[in-house]
């Protein structure tokens, strides 16, 4: 199937084979479609049935998914560490007592969360 047969159809995704990972994705927030590096998504608050995903310079978006939704869809690189915090260890900048500092955010560790968050960080160390 060719390329554009492959979007024209409405199953990209299904048909097209994508020869890397898929390092991005689509979000409707504010009425846009908006398309967001998964690399510069720092972390991810869930708001009950809403997310405010915070991304490089500052910004923000608001997206109606669940964090359990949206933890299912996204790359490995991202761990749930507490109820309503969903991080990007690519953006991690370190780990100091039960918090994730990432740029100026200061993110909780939950205690049901820290186990496999170190297993995690464990396979990254050099």
């Amino acid at each position: 199937m060719s390329f554009s047969h492959a979007k024209a159809s409405g199953n990209f995704k299904e048909n097209y084979k994508m020869t890397e990972q898929q390092n991005f994705t689509f979000i409707k927030s504010d009425k846009k479609l908006i398309k967001l590096n998964f690399d510069d998504i720092l972390f991810v608050k869930g708001l009950g049935n809403y997310v405010e995903i915070f991304v490089r310079n500052n910004k923000k978006y608001i997206y109606y998914k669940t964090l359990k939704e949206l933890i299912d869809k996204l790359p490995d690189e991202f761990m749930r560490v507490h109820n309503s915090n969903i991080v990007n260890l690519k953006n991690v900048d370190y780990i100091e007592d039960n918090h994730l500092i990432i740029g100026e955010n200061k993110i909780v560790i939950a205690k049901s969360h820290k186990d496999c968050l170190l297993k995690s960080i464990d396979k990254l160390l050099l």
